[in-house]
């Protein structure tokens, strides 16, 4: 991989983990990732003028990618609510990384072989250790939990395959990526005052701060992981995107004072392995 687009997707990944610290300020996950999207929509709005509208060929794929992110934003909120994190963001974001390569091999042709695939596996497999806590039991699965799991980690697939294409097809990978936030924000705020009602309104402007700082970041993240889109392959791209576990659990180590336990310097040495690999593609 070309080492710019490399180093822009690890921002990237450190932009998701930072909106991911910033957004914990006693909010329910569902108004959580509904004030983040309308303040990355707020964002994104002036920045429309500047980098014009895509072509039309991809409205539909830009259409397509609005409906899976609302499917992504239900399934993710309704697995936090009904399981643990630590069964469910494990099998969400390592499960996804795994279906958009298999995706993106039989839909696209894109064949990353042996080291970006080995890069893909050992990547899922530091994922996974990464976010396994202390003090979990984990071996009783809770079932429902684990399917909004698997069905978030398909949406994520879906929404990376479709926003991929749909940037190549747009023109302009930058119109593509605001156009994306700006109609993904109203979605979002439909959808939540349709299921919460108004009353959510207030709650969430006491803390239009920390939203405006989390959307700022999130639509920084996902705009450059776009644009990588267009010039690399898309599933080595999305699985670069998952090192946010990796900033993650450092901003928790460095700032919040967690204990550096060793199967998390194990998942860091795996990442940086796969990481080596992916590189190397």
């Amino acid at each position: 991989m070309d080492p710019v687009v490399f180093a822009a997707v690890l921002v990237a990944a450190a932009c998701h983990a930072g909106w991911n610290a910033v957004i914990k300020f006693g909010l329910d996950p569902f108004s959580t990732m509904a004030l983040i999207a309308v303040a990355s929509m707020a964002v994104a709005v002036p920045l429309v003028p500047i980098v014009g509208f895509p072509s039309a060929a991809s409205w539909p794929w830009l259409a397509g990618s609005l409906a899976l992110h609302l499917a992504y934003f239900i399934g993710l909120t309704e697995a936090y609510r009904t399981g643990d994190m630590g069964q469910v963001y494990p099998i969400a974001r390592g499960t996804a990384p795994l279906l958009t390569a298999l995706a993106s091999y039989l839909l696209l042709g894109e064949d990353l072989g042996i080291l970006g695939s080995s890069g893909i596996v050992v990547l899922v497999c530091g994922v996974v250790l990464v976010s396994v806590r202390g003090g979990r039991n984990l071996v009783r699965l809770d079932r429902r939990a684990v399917g909004y799991a698997l069905f978030t980690a398909v949406t994520i697939c879906g929404y990376s395959l479709v926003d991929g294409i749909g940037a190549r097809k747009a023109g302009s990978a930058h119109a593509y990526a605001v156009m994306l936030f700006v109609f993904d924000g109203i979605s979002m705020a439909v959808f939540a005052l349709v299921r919460r009602g108004y009353a959510m309104i207030p709650a969430a402007a006491r803390f239009w701060k920390g939203g405006l700082a989390g959307g700022t970041l999130s639509l920084a993240a996902y705009w450059i992981v776009i644009w990588a889109m267009t010039v690399a392959p898309i599933a080595l791209v999305a699985a670069l995107r998952e090192t946010s576990v990796l900033f993650g659990a450092a901003f928790a180590v460095v700032f919040l004072g967690e204990p550096l336990r060793p199967i998390r310097i194990l998942a860091a040495v795996l990442i940086v392995a796969a990481l080596a690999l992916i590189r190397l593609h």
